[in-house]
């Protein structure tokens, strides 16, 4: 049998619940003893995703984001999902600098999860939401 454990979290799509998800997935991830970097590599990736929903998924409006963490051996995958406007052009949104965000939206999100992650996956549907899916493999030494 494979070493496995997983969560799953609904948090509102406040700001204030960033900071929350990045608690609870570095303690989930704990068991892998995880290196300083690679811990902070995944809670960035983490807060962009979820700012992402909040940012852009939600908008001016509130909801619900469904955040579900699994580690299988040495590797943890974490998927954030919104069920806000969802994303028009996937590959477009994924350009570096390209943001529908006002202000001092600079347009990385997606590019900074990819930098710190081994894999990410976004699904998308105009008006049903967005899933994005983290995957990374953690060097440490699993304490199973």
């Amino acid at each position: 049998m494979k070493n496995q454990n997983e969560f799953r979290l609904t948090v509102d799509s406040k700001s204030v619940n960033e900071s929350f998800a990045r608690v609870v997935v570095s303690a989930f991830v704990t068991p892998l003893d995880p290196t300083l970097e690679e811990l902070a590599d995944l809670k960035t990736a983490v807060s962009e995703a979820v700012t992402n929903s909040i940012v852009h998924g939600y908008k001016e409006e509130f909801g619900k984001i469904y955040i579900t963490g699994k580690i299988v051996d040495d590797t943890i995958k974490i998927i954030i999902r919104d069920k806000g406007c969802g994303i028009d052009d996937v590959d477009k949104a994924m350009t570096p600098l390209y943001t529908t965000g006002e202000g001092d939206r600079a347009g990385l999100g997606f590019t900074v999860m990819e930098s710190f992650c081994d894999k990410i996956i976004v699904r998308s549907k105009v008006g049903n939401g967005t899933s994005v899916t983290l995957v990374k493999k953690i060097e440490g030494k699993a304490k199973w």
